[in-house]
């Protein structure tokens, strides 16, 4: 079959089958044609618990599908590809981060939301990288325990010098390979180009960008700025997509190695396979995991995630 005579078909199943379609910005562009609602893993779980169907496929990694389960229990949610992990998401476990916690008696544990539900449990409060500055602000206790990304903690630190922020080593392998070198060699090579990253990259990049935010964050800037030129700092896709809206524009990689393995796993084929009820893992968690974990994403609404 063709691509085209594939998304065809998925449109056409998914109409008929009552689904809703929650595609990643890192996703490829041929499955991006086919979801309902694209964008970052948390806005995508919001839109997901806005809509009547009663099943949802997430285009994306594990975590984010737990998310979506976490956020809407009452639907049936589907990862289109099983394979499709988080390595930082998977860095850190419930018993790890019990263990941290005694050491650091009294801070309250900020996590970022790439982290598994179980992990969740026993946070306090769940961050996006696109509130993650103004929700630590919020928080009453000068002490945070900020987990598990480094360079986004680092860069949230950065913003809240009046804060306590202690940070461990983890983080996304993708965005932290990225070196300055490479980012001057880029700027140098586009010299009227704005560089744009995101903030899981290593402090130096970050301090070198003209803009760091989320992936989101860094889409609107581009296409919002009168500018003509940008270096995208994040998942290559981001240039791929933006090149798309943006035709009259012109959009650099900041890095060849900027591919998210585990994003890529999810193929056209994949979703195809899932609207036939055919393919994909549905999610399945407990009560008391849900209840649990849902605790640190209902503190992130309140204090305005």
């Amino acid at each position: 079959m063709k691509i085209k005579e594939i998304q065809d078909e998925i449109l056409r199943l998914k109409k008929e089958n009552d689904i809703c379609i929650l595609a990643h910005s890192y996703q490829a562009h041929e499955i991006l044609e086919i979801a309902d609602f694209t964008g970052d893993s948390y806005a995508l779980s919001k839109q997901a618990a806005s809509v009547a169907n009663k099943t949802v496929i997430m285009c994306g990694v594990r975590f984010m599908a737990e998310t979506v389960k976490m956020l809407s229990p009452e639907k049936k949610v589907i990862l289109s590809c099983p394979e499709a992990g988080c390595p930082m998401a998977e860095q850190m476990d419930k018993e790890m981060i019990e263990s941290v916690k005694k050491m650091y008696d009294g801070y309250t544990v900020v996590a970022y939301i790439n982290t598994t539900a179980e992990l969740k449990t026993i946070c306090d409060v769940c961050v996006t990288s696109s509130s993650a500055v103004k929700i630590v602000k919020a928080i009453e206790n000068p002490n945070i325990l900020f987990i598990p990304d480094c360079n986004l903690g680092a860069y949230v630190a950065g913003q809240i010098p009046e804060k306590n922020i202690k940070l461990l080593q983890g983080g996304c392998p993708v965005h932290a390979a990225v070196t300055l070198t490479e980012a001057e060699k880029a700027k140098a090579l586009h010299p009227d180009a704005k560089l744009l990253v995101h903030p899981e990259c290593r402090p130096a990049v970050v301090e070198l960008a003209d803009y760091a935010g989320s992936t989101s964050g860094i889409m609107e800037y581009a296409k919002n700025s009168d500018k003509k030129e940008f270096i995208i700092g994040t998942e290559n896709s981001i240039a791929e997509h933006l090149q798309y809206e943006c035709p009259e524009k012109n959009f650099y990689p900041l890095s060849k190695q900027l591919i998210c393995p585990n994003m890529k796993a999810t193929t056209l084929v994949d979703v195809l396979k899932c609207v036939r009820g055919e393919g994909g893992e549905e999610i399945l968690m407990s009560d008391e995991t849900i209840s649990q974990a849902r605790k640190c994403i209902d503190k992130m609404i309140e204090l305005g995630g």
